[in-house]
């Protein structure tokens, strides 16, 4: 293509470039897909230390109460008064069965059949914690000898420990791994694959953005509304932390979600065409199927106040069922360097996203996260008014697009 510049409008990763004043939409992972049975551990390295601590918690209460049997008399005479002639109130033998409830059960559930549910663990920890309090509220073990206070306390915390580990610990790592397995098996499929360091550091910047995003859009209660313009769009803020104050904008759109994503992610670099805060847009390096750095350059904002920025960023896409997502941020390309024509701003971490709706196809939400330092020595005050009116302008631009495509396509 001449002038470096890059065609992927037709294909899913090619996220190209978007606005320099909202290049926060940034992109991110592509489609998350099932990872075949055949190229997936048959058993997480968490999980198989977790299945050994379950081991060892039946090892060691085992060993508890051997030692307290060898205490007083022969282990035995010891063994036929605790098991044989069990008696509730001073036997610690059924101590030693909670233990192995608790491991088989773990082992049955988390082992043999790859359970991803805390339902087992909590039946576990809930009858060991309930068996133990009676054990001591109504027998006489604490009058015995020492073991009648290591064994239950030794039962109840080690109960806890593996409850902590599963849902701390194995739940949550097995299912980042899945995440990430789900990513790579993505770009794998798609061809291209990030090779070199800097390539990598890339793919890692575009995944952290995305992160962020993600984590922004769980908070929505604590956005802070600013303004909003006739159309109903509204402009949000929420500080973020590291990176100081991100504006939203959230708009309903009379059109089918996968018409805003063709747009507004799939063909940014045809942006300048309909949208006149854009004056350029190129694609300096596709890094993998769902990862590129891009160039944009904005045009003047507030009335020529805010002069032309230019941004290199960059970005990630991704495609849910329900939604589609690009996000990035700021990042250095040997090709651009800052260039005395233009204040070269920096984005923080932020991007677009297309929400379908449920119920109706033909409309969606659209939300821009935009967190962005346009340098220069401009008060704070013109730069936070400059980006809300940006964003009211980007959705006229917008709107008047799809008005267009509609109006040829009949």
């Amino acid at each position: 293509m001449p002038n470096g510049v890059y065609d992927f409008g037709g294909s899913l990763p090619a996220i190209a470039s978007l606005n320099a004043s909202y290049s926060t939409s940034l992109s991110f992972p592509s489609p998350y897909l099932l990872v075949p049975p055949g190229e997936r551990k048959a058993i997480s390295d968490v999980r198989r230390t977790f299945c050994l601590f379950v081991t060892f918690d039946l090892l060691f209460i085992g060993l508890l109460w051997i030692i307290e049997l060898n205490i007083s008399s022969t282990i035995w005479e010891n063994l036929e008064k605790e098991v044989i002639h069990y008696n509730f109130k001073s036997s610690f033998f059924d101590i030693f069965l909670l233990a192995l409830f608790r491991f088989l059960l773990l082992q049955i559930g988390y082992a043999a059949l790859h359970l991803r549910h805390w339902w087992v663990i909590a039946i576990t920890t809930l009858v060991t914690s309930a068996f133990l309090v009676v054990k001591v509220i109504m027998s006489n073990l604490l009058s015995q000898n020492a073991f009648g206070y290591v064994l239950p306390i030794a039962s109840f915390v080690v109960a806890w420990l593996e409850t902590w580990f599963l849902d701390f610990k194995v739940l949550t790592q097995e299912a980042d791994d899945e995440r990430e397995s789900e990513e790579d098996l993505d770009e794998e499929g798609l061809g291209r694959r990030a090779v070199t360091a800097q390539e990598k550091e890339y793919v890692r910047q575009g995944r952290e953005a995305m992160s962020v995003v993600e984590q922004i859009l769980t908070q929505e209660e604590n956005w802070k509304f600013e303004k909003n313009n006739e159309m109903g769009d509204s402009v949000f803020t929420l500080e973020i932390p590291f990176h100081g104050k991100t504006f939203i904008l959230k708009a309903f759109m009379q059109c089918p979600a996968e018409l805003v994503y063709q747009e507004v992610i799939l063909q940014p670099e045809k942006m300048v065409q309909w949208n006149k805060t854009v004056s350029a847009c190129q694609i300096l390096q596709m890094v993998d199927d769902n990862t590129m750095v891009s160039y944009d350059v904005s045009s003047g904002a507030a009335g020529g106040v805010v002069s032309p920025r230019d941004f290199v960023n960059v970005r990630r896409v991704e495609r849910k069922r329900d939604s589609y997502l690009s996000a990035g941020m700021a990042t250095d390309h040997d090709s651009k360097p800052p260039h005395s024509r233009y204040v070269r701003g920096e984005n923080g971490p932020g991007g677009f996203v297309v929400l379908k709706s449920c119920s109706n196809p033909s409309v969606c939400t659209f939300i821009w996260v935009l967190n962005t330092d346009l340098k220069g020595r401009l008060p704070r005050y013109i730069i936070h008014q400059s980006l809300a009116a940006t964003m009211f302008e980007f959705m006229a631009h917008l709107r008047q697009r799809i008005s267009d495509l509609r109006a040829t396509r009949r």
